[in-house]
């Protein structure tokens, strides 16, 4: 039986058992309940379509790709979870797959349930390695489990739970001499090809090379963390792939469950995989690797392989970026710093984050569902599938119009 969607028994069981505060913002935000999906489109419980630019990276293929579906489906009927006693074929099925599409070198798969997960996962191969320090980046993000939050670049989250793991640096992203400065042969260095939630924040060319060569210099391993910029958000497979490079361990995870299963995963090396070849049992997990979720990896790839989403994402992340920077320049110049990214991972830089806000409202307003950036408040994201069609850009052009009109009316300097 589905779950009940009346907005006011969801908003009273959210105040008595989920959150309070998500409860109050709904409430203050006119926040309707999700009671559906399809394609590049949400459809809420107040009536309204809403189309879908948001999902913080999720919905490459867009939301319930029949495909992916009907493969999960018959899975689930079949056999959803392991005894983990017998051999798993879809385990070995999308392991295989994964291996194929990543860089040359990446040959073992240990697939999680989350990409804070896989994080987790990537600090302990390096661990393993005998790298007993980190060094990540200020404005990076790669999770909120306590290994994860500790390579987080955001002390606002990190305080709280402090202390955590000692012995991470952090250094500005973007800067390889300030990295060569901390970096010693008993260090992992991890870091994103791009800044998602710290505001969709581009290196500068040939930065990933050289972050590579000053790891080789010194022996020290190369974690790249690829949930948010991986499986062809940036209109490649990979970030690595963009910028010619192999790292030790590669972090996926949002678009590999095809926005059907939630489900993260490690490729690393042989080399840096050898201690869980030789010693399985050093890291394991009861529903990681699961025939559902493994499934659903095999069935995304071969959707992505198969419709050209690569080729999309390519084609249309300057589509909609250029959409965004013709608003926002004819609108509200005054009030924005930049439009930046890479494939479909774009992100507009206002001048504060209160204007960032009133922007986000503003498209809600217009049925466009932004993401906000974790590590940069005042950076909003533009993140839709690669199934946009020519309607659904239409759509998204008249509700940047529109939200940069009235919020350029509104705010006449920043906030």
């Amino acid at each position: 039986m589905p779950a009940d969607t009346d907005r006011d028994r969801v908003l009273d069981r959210y105040s008595r058992h989920v959150n309070t505060s998500l409860a109050r913002l709904a409430r203050l935000t006119a926040t309707p309940v999700e009671v559906g999906a399809a394609g590049s489109h949400v459809h809420g419980g107040d009536g309204h379509t809403y189309l879908d630019c948001g999902g913080f990276g999720v919905f490459l293929l867009g939301h319930c790709h029949p495909r992916v579906v009907e493969a999960v489906r018959a899975q689930l009927v079949r056999n959803p979870l392991a005894t983990r006693l017998f051999l798993n074929p879809e385990l070995a099925e999308a392991a295989e797959a994964l291996a194929a599409i990543t860089p040359p070198g990446l040959e073992y798969v240990f697939l999680t349930n989350s990409g804070a997960e896989a994080t987790e996962v990537g600090l302990k191969l390096a661990r393993l390695a005998g790298k007993r320090s980190v060094v990540a980046m200020h404005g990076g993000f790669h999770g909120k489990t306590l290994g994860a939050l500790s390579v987080t670049g955001r002390p606002q989250y990190r305080r709280p739970f402090e202390p955590l793991l000692s012995d991470v640096a952090f250094v500005p992203f973007g800067d390889v001499e300030a990295l060569r400065a901390r970096l010693t042969g008993d260090c992992a260095v991890l870091l994103e090809p791009v800044q998602a939630e710290g505001g969709v924040r581009v290196p500068p060319e040939g930065y990933l090379r050289a972050v590579r060569a000053a790891c080789d210099e010194v022996g020290a391993v190369l974690v790249l963390d690829e949930i948010q910029s991986g499986m062809g958000r940036l209109g490649s497979w990979w970030g690595a792939d963009l910028a010619g490079v192999t790292p030790d361990v590669l972090l996926a995870g949002k678009v590999l469950g095809g926005g059907v299963v939630p489900v993260g995963g490690v490729v690393a090396t042989e080399r840096v995989f050898a201690p869980l070849n030789a010693d399985p049992l050093l890291h394991s997990s009861t529903f990681a690797g699961s025939p559902l979720a493994a499934t659903a990896v095999t069935a995304t790839i071969r959707v992505i392989e198969s419709e050209g989403l690569l080729e999309r994402a390519r084609r249309l992340g300057p589509q909609v970026r250029d959409l965004a920077d013709e608003a926002l320049s004819r609108h509200c110049p005054h009030l924005v710093t930049e439009v930046r990214g890479e494939g479909l991972l774009i992100g507009i830089e206002f001048r504060s984050s209160d204007v960032a806000t009133e922007f986000l409202l503003r498209l809600l307003d217009e049925r466009v569902i932004p993401s906000y950036s974790l590590n940069s408040s005042n950076v909003l994201r533009l993140t839709p599938p690669a199934v946009l069609d020519t309607a659904d850009l239409d759509w998204l052009a008249r509700a940047l119009d529109t939200a940069a009109r009235r919020v350029g009316a509104t705010v006449p300097s920043a906030a």
